[in-house]
């Protein structure tokens, strides 16, 4: 799974790169995705997710385990 977040399933968008002289080019937008580990402590091990960093920011307010118990609901391997 490459450049989508694992959490929130975004991925790269496309649009339009406009020049000065007003001409449009196809571009893609990419998530900011970064790879972060958790120490997991129900389980006594790290987990090594693949998060953008709004994702990062939801996991530090609601608690890995909240997040962890969704997304094994959603049926991603953490």
């Amino acid at each position: 799974m490459a450049r989508v977040c694992q959490l929130t399933d975004r991925k790269p968008v496309v649009g339009h790169k406009v020049s000065f002289s007003n001409k449009k080019k196809l571009r893609r937008f990419l998530p900011n995705l970064q790879t972060k580990r958790f120490f997991f402590p129900e389980e006594d091990r790290w987990i090594t997710l693949k998060l953008c960093t709004d994702a990062i920011r939801t996991i530090n307010k609601n608690g890995l385990v909240s997040v962890v118990k969704e997304l094994r609901a959603k049926g991603v391997t953490v």
